[in-house]
C-alpha cells in the first residue's frame, strides 16, 4: 500500500510541475498585476520568490513576512505601481527567455524603477526590483 501511495505522489508531482512551467509570461503577469492593482498582499507574496532583491543599500525582503510588512516600500516607495502597472508591458531580456522586466517611472518620470521576474522549477516569480539611477 504505500508503494501504491508513493508511486501515486510521484507521478502527480510529475504532471503537475510541467504545467506550472508552461504557464505564459501573459498569463503569469496578469495574475501578478491583477494581485498589485488590487492590493492583494497575500497574492502578491504567492507569487514572489525570496529572498526578494532590491535595490542597491535597501536589504532583501527576506520572507513573505517581511513583504508583508515592507509591501508599500516595494510598490509605493520608489515608484507607484498600481498607477504603472495598469498599463506596463512585460519586456523579455534579450536572449533570456526565462526572465522579463517591468519598467516604471519614478517621481520625475524617467522610467528607472525595475521589477525583475523569473521562470524557475515552479513557475513565474516577481525576484526583484532594482532603481537603474542608483
Amino acid at each position: 500500500m504505500k508503494k501504491i501511495a508513493l508511486i501515486c505522489t510521484l507521478l502527480l508531482t510529475a504532471f503537475s510541475v510541467p504545467a506550472q512551467r508552461s504557464e505564459s509570461v501573459e498569463s503569469f503577469w496578469q495574475k501578478f498585476k491583477t494581485a498589485v492593482i488590487a492590493g492583494d498582499k497575500q497574492a502578491v507574496a504567492s507569487l514572489t520568490r525570496f529572498p526578494l532583491a532590491m535595490s542597491y543599500g535597501i536589504p532583501s525582503v527576506k520572507n513573505r513576512a517581511a513583504l508583508l510588512r515592507r509591501y508599500d516600500e516595494v510598490f509605493s516607495q520608489q515608484a507607484n505601481a498600481v498607477e504603472c502597472f495598469a498599463t506596463a508591458k512585460p519586456e523579455i531580456k534579450a536572449g533570456k527567455l526565462r526572465q522579463f522586466n517591468v519598467a516604471c517611472a519614478d517621481a520625475a518620470g524617467n522610467e528607472v524603477v525595475i521589477y525583475s521576474f523569473e521562470r524557475g522549477r515552479v513557475g513565474w516569480k516577481f525576484v526583484g526590483l532594482d532603481n537603474i539611477n542608483e
